[in-house]
């Protein structure tokens, strides 16, 4: 017997998921189990999966959902991975638990470089594994050298194809095929969940979403309290007297407070949304007059699935914050700011050859795992290296990897020496301080 376990975290990856599973992107099987889990900081705040509104919907292509987070109690899904002696033991365990017998398992998981997707892949050794996108990062390259032991297991990588002509990086070092799950699938599951509960009277109103950045480190919580009200001022600036925040599930209550007395000096009405939604829900229901995001996917899914205007914010600020280079959201970020408009300025990226600027973008990101790429990096930086697209690298990450744009290395040994010395120095007086 076959038995395919899909891991969802988030309500829009089951929403895929389901999407797939109706366009018959997975051979038939004896069994379907859906595993959700609820990777929130503190789980116990947060709602998981199973019990956001419209999800019974999607339960029934599964034979059973079961929950992860209970599985490994009192463990946290996003710290915990089994000691490698252990994990015979544990597939036993698991096996014995979720009824699975002596059947071949096959995974389909969502980010498969960290745990719990990574911990399912290693505790089932033997199982074949499909990874389907989360959002705008299946165009990034993986974020970190995996286990070849999982990773040429990896058969494909299905993904929406929210930027057209554009294909992922990610999990392409394995060879796995990318696949499109077809748009009006979807769609198609978006509307059977806007039909579950209820919403405020707020058609045409500008949708603004929240992201919750200051929990990644990225910014502070002040800032993205900031961005948040430069979001409001510019859309009301356009014209829009009618808002809809959606926060981030986690987001502190004080920023919806904030932007409300924000909205109210502005001479606008805000209203906040207190219960979780999938944003396409929104798109759905709403028709919003214009979604307003830093970069969020479903700046795409509402340009792409709906034809809604969008517009971005604070792209250029977290381009010069993301640290280390090699951060996962950078090629998200880079794709929003090239492609959309910008909410105050209205200016658009027209950036020529996104892919070449990826492809570049993901070369100095993870020149380890995608080598192959060095060549793409080179043709792009030297053809299209100006004022404009500098802001997507960084002059010491250009020469230390010998791409055009870096500072010159000297081609005298004694030079560079002397140049190896000074950072070395530099570094250390860094440290002392």
């Amino acid at each position: 017997m076959t038995t395919q376990i899909f891991y969802a975290s988030t309500l829009y990856g089951a929403v895929t998921l389901a999407a797939a599973l109706d366009s018959g992107c997975f051979p038939p099987a004896d069994r379907r189990l859906l595993l959700v889990a609820n990777n929130a900081a503190i789980p116990e705040t947060a709602v998981p999966v199973d019990r956001m509104p419209g999800f019974e919907r999607l339960g029934d292509r599964f034979d059973s959902v079961l929950s992860w987070n209970d599985t490994i109690a009192p463990f946290h899904p996003g710290g915990w991975s089994p000691r490698p002696d252990d994990i015979p033991l544990w597939e036993r365990y698991l096996r014995l638990l979720w009824g699975l017998g002596e059947d071949r398992v096959e995974l389909v998981l969502e980010s498969l470089q960290v745990a719990p997707a990574l911990t399912l892949a290693q505790l089932f050794p033997d199982a074949a594994i499909d990874v389907y996108a989360d959002g705008l990062m299946s165009y990034g390259p993986t974020r970190n050298k995996l286990d070849p032991l999982v990773g040429e297991r990896v058969r494909r990588l299905l993904h929406l194809d929210l930027v057209p002509g554009l294909r992922p990086l990610l999990l392409a070092e394995f060879g796995a095929a990318a696949e499109v799950v077809a748009a009006e699938a979807f769609t198609k599951v978006v509307d059977e969940l806007a039909d579950a509960g209820t919403l405020p009277e707020a058609t045409g109103s500008a949708l603004l979403l929240g992201q919750y950045l200051s929990a990644l480190g990225i910014i502070s919580p002040a800032e993205e309290e900031d961005l948040h009200i430069r979001m409001v001022r510019g859309a009301v600036a356009r014209g829009h007297r009618r808002l809809v925040f959606k926060p981030h599930p986690v987001a502190p209550a004080s920023w919806s407070r904030t932007l409300e007395r924000e909205a109210e000096a502005l001479g606008a009405e805000l209203t906040v949304l207190d219960r979780p939604v999938l944003a396409e829900v929104l798109f759905r229901r709403l028709q919003p007059a214009l979604v307003v995001a830093c970069f969020s996917t479903g700046l795409f899914t509402a340009a792409r699935f709906y034809d809604l205007p969008v517009a971005r914010l604070g792209t250029g600020m977290l381009l010069d914050r993301l640290s280390p280079y090699q951060n996962s959201n950078r090629v998200p970020v880079t794709i929003v700011d090239a492609l959309l408009p910008d909410l105050e300025s209205g200016e658009t990226g027209d950036v020529q050859d996104l892919a070449g600027l990826v492809a570049a973008v993901g070369f100095a990101m993870q020149p380890q795992v995608r080598p192959d790429l060095r060549p793409a990096a080179e043709r792009y930086l030297s053809a299209h290296l100006d004022a404009r697209t500098r802001r997507y690298f960084r002059r010491r990450r250009l020469t230390v990897l010998g791409l055009p744009g870096g500072v010159p290395v000297p081609r005298n040994a004694l030079a560079r020496r002397l140049v190896r010395w000074a950072r070395r120095l530099r570094r250390a007086v860094v440290r002392a301080s």
